[in-house]
């Protein structure tokens, strides 16, 4: 489990091409990440990763990059 198989994790979720995805893609530039969607994606995230993310991280997450940057908190690289 690595950094990489975040993008096609979101794509699955949000029903995009995985080219379409990168580090700056948020709720703004993806009309599909509602928050239903969102909610879909954490549990995703969580279930591939085997990790747990906080209330506070969940919150926190704007974009991508904020995604990836939680998971290197959890020890994914």
């Amino acid at each position: 489990m690595k950094l990489d198989d975040v993008n096609p994790i979101i794509a699955k979720v949000f029903s995009l091409p995985e080219s379409e995805i990168n580090d700056e893609s948020s709720p703004e530039s993806i009309e599909s990440w509602d928050s239903f969607n969102g909610l879909v994606l954490v549990d995703e995230l969580e279930t591939h990763f085997k990790i747990k993310f906080s209330i506070s991280e969940i919150t926190d997450v704007k974009n991508v990059a904020d995604i990836k940057r939680h998971l290197k908190n959890h020890n994914v690289s």
